[in-house]
């Protein structure tokens, strides 16, 4: 099974429009937001295409599809209006026979590890920084940030298709992949 993880849309219609077109391009089964999905945050500048309202009515449209956790720019207000659940700070997801920790990144991270076990997988976006990198016996895996990414990245999405997680720009090229 195909699985996209996004993050970190940060109210962009724009890049929201891009990440949909993506999403129903690839064939995945579910769409798996990893937080900061409305509000563009205090640190952060108004991203292109500033349009929470629009993201919303996009987001909605396929609500059934999305499994989503709660990042440190999302309130009980965007809850009110996001017609899926928003505000767990984490999710268990067992996929194609892998157990991966769904979060934010903002209290778990790779500093600061939920409880696993050798060979569990961390996906997190929060940092904007795109990584697939085995540490310590887990893997730590960020899709980096769909509309505000920092390090020099581009705007980036992933799509885990069976056990390889693939790090795709918008243009479609690859730039990480990894077998897990």
């Amino acid at each position: 099974m195909k699985y996209m993880f996004a993050s970190d849309i940060h109210g962009s219609a724009y890049y929201c429009r891009k990440m949909l077109e993506a999403y129903q391009e690839s064939g995945a089964k579910r769409l798996i937001l990893l937080g900061d999905v409305l509000y563009h945050g205090p640190r952060n500048d108004l991203p292109r295409e500033y349009a929470p309202k629009e993201v919303i009515a996009m987001l909605n449209a396929i609500k059934n599809e999305i499994y989503c956790v709660r990042g440190n720019c999302d309130t009980e207000v965007d809850q009110m209006v996001l017609e899926f659940p928003v505000l767990a700070d984490y999710a268990l997801l067992a996929l194609n026979g892998l157990t991966l920790y769904a979060t934010h990144g903002h209290v778990y991270n790779e500093n600061v590890l939920p409880p696993m076990q050798e060979g569990d997988i961390l996906v997190h976006g929060h940092t904007h920084l795109l990584r697939a990198d085995r540490v310590n016996g887990h893997w730590i895996l960020n899709p980096g940030s769909v509309s505000i990414p920092k390090g020099g990245n581009p705007a980036t999405y992933a799509i885990l298709d069976e056990t390889v997680f693939t790090i795709y720009d918008f243009e479609k090229h690859v730039i990480k992949r990894e077998v897990i």
